[in-house]
């Protein structure tokens, strides 16, 4: 598992509507955790709650300044 692979899911989620709407079709979390890994990001629950919370200046400003999403285990986007 690596954070590495935490912040390219975030990414991925952040940048491609379909696939984060794919995530967001699985209900159950564990089932949810299985697709992720199933599509290549080796990260778990645990590290993608750390990387969600890692924030650079630029999103925060997003955040201040805008609709915040939550799509996953509290982790948030600007859109």
């Amino acid at each position: 598992m690596s954070l590495d692979q935490a912040r390219s899911f975030i990414e991925k989620m952040k940048s491609d509507v379909a696939f984060s709407e794919r995530v967001m079709a699985v209900e159950d979390v564990d089932a949810r955790l299985a697709y992720i890994q199933s599509k290549g990001y080796e990260c778990s629950e645990a590290e993608i709650k750390e990387v969600s919370g890692e924030l650079n200046d630029v999103e925060l400003d997003n955040v201040a300044g805008g609709v915040v999403k939550t799509i996953f285990w509290g982790m948030s986007y600007q859109c």
